[in-house]
This record gives structure tokens, C-alpha cells and sequence, in this order.
């Protein structure tokens, strides 16, 4: 699959759901991790907090002129969160990255350069982080590893690690793919019905240092297993990349601070 070559514009994509002690450390750690040749943005979704998440991300956006930030009127989940920072993405390629802090900004570098080392730079790429050194509980990782060898053998989508946050793909493609709760987990494998490949990159993980995961062994384990299902039926259906339009739209200040989506 063609598409528009990666040209240092950046869309960074953030779901957070009650993050109000990450978020400040996250939005610094990618200001400090980033070159300046790279035209970016970050695009923080709340999730419909019950913290204080929303009220720090609007003080953030007057320190990081970077700074967007969305907010859902409901909780609608982090694939739908992903899902609408996406759709307001002003850069044809995205970054994703998980609200909690365990992600590594300094990755992101990796995987444009890995993406650049390809030799067609027309070609779609996911470009996956595979954490190599987890800093889970050991069901956590027990249960992913589980998960993760079942989808590999299912799925073929050649990612040791698709719940691994830190991510790099084109826009476009992936807004003509259908949309359902936990897409976010395959995005490797709906990008493979589309033959775009995945080339997974070593990077590191942190501990969590503030908050609790939203994730635990019944919606890692079992429901991924009956997600993974559902890809297998929907990668049988036909669903062509036509007719995109891509979403432009100015943003003023007021709206950075105060837009609300609805999902």
C-alpha cells in the first residue's frame, strides 16, 4: 500500500483516562525527547476523567504551545479515545503513545529512523514497539504473554507485542479501517488485511509511578481472546482504502482548551 512518505510532521496521540500525576511528566518528557527538526503535535484525549486530569491538561497548554487537547463527554474506552485523536490529527503520520507514563518518548526517534531505513519511502509501515523488558506484575505479563502467542498464531500480524503503546503509522489507512472497542490492541493485525507490514522495535518500559492500571486479567486475557475472534471475521470482509478525506481545521486557543467530543 502506498502512501504519504514520512516528511518530520508528527502527530503524537495520547488516551488518558484519570492520569492527573502522569500527564505533566509525560507532555515535559516528550518536549525534552523530541528534535526540533520534527514538526509535532500532541494530542492528549481524556477519556472522560474523574480526576483532575482535565483541569491540569488545560494549565499544560499554556506552558506547551504543542499542546491539543480533546475531552469525550462519556467514557467511551481508549480505542475510542485513540480513534478521535486521530480523526483531529493535523500530520499524516501518528505516534501513539499510552497516558500512564511506562512508555518511553525517547523511543519515538527509533522509529522514525526506523521507518526512514526502509527503502521505499512511499510504502505503509507500522512501525511497533516491543517492550523488551517489562515492568509489570507478573499476571500482567503472564497474561499478555498468553494473549500474545495465541493472536501471533491466529493472526500472523508479526508483532510479539500488539499491546505495547508506543506505536508509528499513516494516518489515512488508518481511519478507513472499521472501527470497534480495542482496535487500539490490533492495529498490527487490521493494518496486515490492508498488506502493510509491521516492523517491530526494541524500546523500554517504565514502572508506573503514579495511578493504577485500567487493566486487569479478565479485559486482558478473556476479552482479548473474544476481540481477537472478531478481528478474524472482520479481516474477511471487504473494506477499501477510497475516498478518504483528510480532516484539516484550524484550531484556536479557546478551542485547544476547551473542545469536547462526543463518542
Amino acid at each position: 500500500m502506498q502512501t504519504t512518505p514520512f516528511n518530520h510532521q508528527l502527530s503524537i496521540v495520547i488516551p488518558v483516562h484519570d492520569e492527573q500525576d502522569c500527564i505533566p511528566l509525560l507532555v515535559k518528557a516528550i518536549d525534552d525527547a523530541l528534535p526540533s527538526v520534527l514538526n509535532y503535535e500532541i494530542l492528549v484525549v481524556d477519556d472522560c476523567s474523574q480526576d483532575n486530569t482535565w483541569q491540569t491538561l488545560v494549565k499544560l497548554t499554556q506552558q506547551y504551545s504543542r499542546l491539543r487537547i480533546l475531552q469525550h463527554t462519556h467514557n467511551a474506552g481508549q480505542s475510542a479515545a485513540v480513534i478521535t485523536g486521530v480523526k483531529a490529527a493535523r500530520h499524516p503520520w501518528i505516534a501513539t503513545l499510552d497516558g500512564d507514563g511506562q512508555n518511553n518518548p525517547a523511543d519515538i526517534p527509533k522509529l522514525i529512523d526506523t521507518l526512514l531505513q526502509q527503502p521505499n519511502q512511499q510504502k505503509a509501515y507500522v512501525i511497533a514497539g516491543h517492550r523488551v523488558s517489562r515492568q509489570d506484575s507478573w499476571l500482567k505479563k503472564l497474561s499478555s504473554r498468553i494473549a500474545n502467542k495465541v493472536r501471533g498464531y491466529i493472526l500472523k500480524d508479526n508483532c510479539p507485542d500488539s499491546g505495547c503503546g508506543i506505536k508509528l503509522f499513516p494516518r489515512d489507512p488508518f481511519l478507513a479501517l472499521p472501527h470497534f472497542n480495542h482496535i487500539h490492541r490490533f492495529i498490527p493485525a487490521m493494518f496486515y488485511a490492508l498488506g502493510v507490514s509491521t516492523i517491530n522495535v526494541p524500546v523500554q518500559h517504565h514502572h508506573r509511578e503514579h495511578g493504577r492500571s485500567k487493566y486487569g486479567l479478565n479485559n486482558r486475557l478473556w476479552v482479548g481472546i473474544s476481540d481477537m475472534i472478531g478481528v478474524v471475521w472482520l479481516r474477511k470482509r471487504p473494506f477499501h482504502v477510497t475516498g478518504i478525506q483528510t480532516y484539516q481545521q484550524p484550531v484556536t486557543q479557546q478551542e485547544v482548551t476547551h473542545e469536547h467530543l462526543s463518542q
